[in-house]
């Protein structure tokens, strides 16, 4: 009898420590994609914010170009 219930706490401790482990795993997974996705955001909102930056350093090159072609017109003049 001894036998038989020992057997069955067993195989229950071992059916319960393998259930866990598979949640733990599922967790980390999860942790891991959340964090992917976190970076991915990061990442595009910082490229994002570069390429405004570069627009806006264009717009100013361009302004600054104009303007001395006005001045050199005006010299010219």
């Amino acid at each position: 009898m001894k036998k038989v219930i020992l057997s069955l706490a067993l195989v229950a401790f071992l059916g319960l420590s393998l259930n866990s482990c598979r949640e733990t795993k599922e967790e980390k997974v999860e942790d891991q994609i959340e964090e992917a996705v976190e970076e991915t955001e990061d990442a595009m909102e910082e490229a994002g914010e570069a390429m405004e930056d570069a627009v806006d350093d264009a717009g100013d090159a361009a302004e600054d170009a104009a303007d001395d072609m006005e001045d050199a017109v005006d010299d010219a003049n």
